[in-house]
């Protein structure tokens, strides 16, 4: 009865839809379902009966639940129960049913609808960024070609959806690279590479999937590039360094031919330096062109027609001129007079003119003659004696005798054609002239001339001659005279030699440069090996047949700088190879390789005199005829700075800078006179030529002082500076004479410090003068006063000596004896500092004439009877009082001072009776 009772209170089951579809964002709850989840009773609404109470599903560990959110209404929901990963399920599939309440709260007899089918599609979040399935790619290609593509790169995402998980575009990161990469990941180049531009590229790649989401991390695509198979050097480096100092250091110590595999028969290679755009062609010594001239062993003779400008050479004074190489530059307009004097008028049938000339080719169609060296008419008329010059790239010397020395026709014009003359190239020119025949040396080849033209002497006449370099003076025949006939170009150690004729070795020597080529081990060369230098060593040759043995053969050339201070600057180098084949029509070309050496700044040396810098000597030394040695203990000492590096390496102080002594040559030291000129009737320098020669220098000697030149070691200067001397045969009205010392180092390159001298005279003192002042500071008679034993009126008596007269004369007394006592001690100290430079001069110590010595005997110091008052003997002792302070304060001698107390105490006790007492003067220990 109850069960039908239920049954007719629930009729209807629940109703649903057949099938829903929903759609559920991983990492979220909520499940959007299409239709929405509602069941419906037809027994609503009845209570139970027509309400809804649960929906259930069906399946195994699904993560869904479905909840009831209106009973009445019958709305549910579907949710998800634990997160949901779209990576790891993408859509799920299950059965749901709706159930009704039943008859009554107890949840009995619960009807339950059909069985629906839910399908959830799980929608993905771009939360996995792309990554690439290498770390890195690498790929080798061949230089001159463009590829499709080189490689792939490949990259995934670990999204589950398609818009997540597909890679839709790949992009070069590196910048300035010639790759480029399309969307499926290939790489490929988009101009032509070149293995000797760069041999390798690496590139970084990104990914992006197709939500723009870049890759994590970027991957490293590497392309080596491989140079395709062309023949020449390999394994060189284009700059190479040289440390002056370091001897010879190769060039191509690794380097190797590459033929590809040809069929080579031989090789030749040409090595050139080039260093025409140093100094004079290449580094040679900047000494001046005495010293060079000396060093090379020439005779001597040589007259600079462009030395320095100075006061005695100042006619370069107005030229351009470059000091670093005591180059002259013409431009055309300008001409130097050679004062006369300087050159002989009559330079005979045989001297010499040499010259460093760098010229290009003349201006104009017709070029005008351009004069190196002219010796015309000084006025009237306008005849040339002698000329060097230059007339359309043609070297020409002109002679004309006189007719007291010919009267006949002679060769007078001496031609040369040669086209360095134009190439605006320095090159070493001498001129050697043994009338009639003269030869000319450029560069150490001797070459004669091409053209000889002859000529009438030239007429006697009074007219003076004009010497000129740069231009030719045209003394008549104009209206007012003027220089002529310019030159346009560069000129440098222009010098003339009267009387002699330079040597085949000497003009090597004098054109020779100080750097070059130079081949390490020549014997390891191997026997297939020829090799040639050019005289100046900038160019080497070598050939051989076997690549090998050039390779090593090349690895053996080397640069050498002989000089200690080198020019610093970039040396350009030149590789020309020629190759033969076996039999082959075409060969295999191999590219000239350019290099170059820089050669480093050397350290420069601070050069620093010291020694004795004043003294004083006897006016009778100045006298003698060794006179007065300048500089016994003259020192040259050349330092530079070395940086030290900290001992503690975590320091980050600067390095500190450390003197070391170096050794180098000077080339000369100026001795200057200061305060006015010697006066050559009372005084002047003197030193021994034997000096000079024995140490291979000169020196030439004038009233402003003395010039000491040539190349030679310090040490030989301080031997000749030390035998300097200074005589001055009236020195009486002399008190002092000053000196300063300069040295140089390459023609003025390198300079010392100024080192000044005085040297003080020491006049005749009178001893009888000296006396009498010690007499008189020893017996002051207000002072006497005092040591009275007088009653106390007397004592009040002598202190009531006028107050100011009393001050006045203590320090009268106080000055005459400070005075006394300051002169003496300097003339003790000069003496004695004059015997210990004269013992370090190993000169003999000279004897005093004590013949004229005056001495003076004071007639207060006679001896009278024996029965001297009490007031006498006090005033004895206070003399001998004031005589120790003298002696003490003028630093006598301890011998001096007992002699002169012996000779007082004999007298004090009567020992010579009624004669004077005489002082006995010791004159050894007399100061001067």
């Amino acid at each position: 009865m109850k069960h039908w009772f239920e049954c007719q209170l629930n009729k209807h089951k629940p109703w649903i839809e057949t099938s829903y579809h929903g759609v559920i964002t991983e990492n979220n709850d909520t499940v959007i379902l299409d239709p929405p989840l509602v069941a419906l009773d037809k027994d609503a609404p009845v209570p139970f009966a027509g309400e809804i109470c649960a929906f259930k599903i069906h399946g195994q560990e699904l993560p869904f639940e479905a909840v009831v959110l209106n009973k009445t209404s019958g709305e549910g929901r579907l949710r998800a129960k634990s997160p949901i990963d779209c990576e790891l399920q993408k859509e799920y599939t299950f059965i749901i049913q709706a159930y009704d309440c039943g008859t009554g709260p107890r949840e009995t007899a619960w009807k339950k609808s059909h069985k629906a089918v839910v399908h959830i599609q799980v929608k993905d979040v771009n939360e996995f960024a792309p990554t690439f399935k290498e770390p890195a790619y690498k790929a080798i290609v061949t230089e001159g070609k463009i590829y499709d593509s080189i490689l792939q790169v490949e990259a995934i995402d670990e999204d589950c959806s398609p818009q997540y998980s597909q890679i839709c575009n790949y992009e070069i990161v590196t910048t300035d690279v010639p790759f480029a990469i399309d969307r499926n990941g290939n790489v490929r180049n988009t101009e032509k590479l070149s293995y000797d531009k760069q041999h390798q590229y690496e590139i970084l790649v990104t990914a992006y999937d197709c939500g723009q989401k870049p890759a994590a991390q970027d991957t490293l695509v590497q392309v080596d590039v491989k140079p395709v198979c062309k023949p020449g050097w390999q394994d060189w480096t284009k700059r190479i360094e040289y440390q002056p100092g370091s001897g010879s250091v190769p060039l191509f110590p690794s380097i190797h031919l590459e033929t590809c595999d040809g069929a080579v028969s031989s090789i030749q290679i040409t090595t050139e330096l080039q260093t025409n755009y140093i100094g004079k062609g290449c580094d040679r010594e900047t000494y001046s062109e005495k010293s060079l001239q000396k060093l090379c062993g020439a005779s001597s003779g040589i007259i600079d027609l462009l030395p320095s400008p100075s006061a005695a050479t100042n006619w370069t004074t107005g030229l351009l001129v470059d000091s670093s190489e005591m180059i002259f530059k013409f431009d055309g307009r300008q001409g130097a007079k050679v004062p006369d004097g300087v050159v002989p008028k009559n330079l005979t049938d045989q001297f010499t003119i040499t010259m460093w000339m760098k010229h290009g080719p003349s201006p104009g169609v017709r070029a005008e003659k351009e004069t190196i060296l002219c010796n015309s008419d000084k006025t009237e008329m306008n005849r040339h004696h002698y000329a060097l010059y230059v007339h359309n790239c043609r070297l020409v010397f002109l002679l004309r005798k006189d007719f007291d020395q010919a009267d006949t026709f002679r060769p007078a014009e001496f031609h040369w054609k040669l086209d360095q003359i134009c190439d605006k190239e320095w090159h070493y020119y001498v001129i050697n002239v043994e009338f009639p025949v003269v030869t000319l040396y450029m560069d150490g080849a001797t070459y004669e001339p091409y053209l000889v033209t002859n000529d009438w002497p030239i007429h006697p006449s009074h007219i003076a001659m004009q010497l000129t370099v740069g231009a030719c003076w045209q003394g008549g025949e104009v209206t007012k005279p003027r220089f002529a006939q310019f030159f346009h170009g560069s000129l440098a150690s222009l010098t003339i030699r009267p009387g002699k004729m330079d040597s085949q070795k000497v003009i090597s020597c004098l054109q020779a440069c100080k750097e070059g080529l130079d081949i390490n081990s020549l014997e390891s060369l191997g026997q297939g090996i020829k090799y040639h230098f050019n005289p100046s060593q900038s160019v080497l040759v070598m050939e051989g047949d076997d690549i090998g043995n050039i390779n090593r053969a090349l690895q053996k050339v080397s640069y050498i700088n002989s000089r200690q201070f080198p020019t610093a600057g970039v040396r350009r180098l030149k590789v020309s190879s020629k190759v033969q084949c076996f039999g082959e029509d075409v060969c295999i070309s191999i590219p000239d390789m350019d290099a170059y050496v820089m050669v480093l700044q050397a350290v420069e040396p601070q050069i620093t005199l010291h020694g004795t810098d004043r003294f004083w000597r006897p006016a009778a030394q100045f006298e003698s005829t060794r006179g007065v040695i300048l500089f016994p203990d003259i020192k040259i000492v050349s330092t530079f700075a070395k940086a030290e590096a900290p001992s503690d390496l975590k320091t980050t102080a600067p390095k500190s800078a450390v003197l070391e002594e170096m050794l180098h040559n000077l080339d000369f030291c100026d001795i200057l006179v200061l305060g006015g000129d010697l006066d050559p009737r009372q005084e002047c320098l003197e030193l021994n030529h034997s000096e000079l020669h024995q140490r291979h220098l000169d020196a030439t000697n004038s009233t402003a002082g003395y010039s000491i030149y040539g190349v030679g070691s310090m040490s030989r200067y301080e031997q000749v500076l030390r035998h300097i001397r200074y005589r001055n045969w009236r020195p009486a009205s002399l008190e002092s004479r000053r000196f300063r010392i300069k040295c140089s180092e390459l023609n003025g390159r390198y300079t010392s410090n100024e080192f000044n001298l005085e040297v003080n005279v020491l006049h005749e003192v009178r001893v009888s003068d000296i006396e009498h002042v010690n007499h008189l500071i020893a017996q002051p008679p207000f002072l006497q006063s005092v040591h009275h034993p007088e009653s106390q009126t007397s004592i009040q008596h002598s202190s009531v000596v006028p107050s100011i007269a009393t001050v006045v004369i203590i320090i009268s007394v106080c000055m005459l004896v400070f005075v006394v006592a300051m002169g003496v001690y300097r003339i003790r100290i000069a003496h004695q500092h004059f015997i210990q430079e004269t013992e370090a001069a190993k000169e003999a110590e000279m004897d005093w004439d004590d013949s004229a010595l005056t001495i003076t005997v004071n007639p207060m110091e006679k001896h009278g009877a024996p029965g001297r008052g009490e007031e006498e003997t006090e005033e004895e002792e206070e003399e001998e009082e004031a005589e120790e302070d003298l002696s003490s304060s003028s630093s006598e001698s301890e011998g001096s001072d007992e002699e002169e107390e012996e000779g007082s105490g004999r007298g004090r006790h009567g020992q010579s009776g009624a004669k004077k007492a005489q002082l006995e003067w010791d004159d050894s220990t007399l100061p001067y």
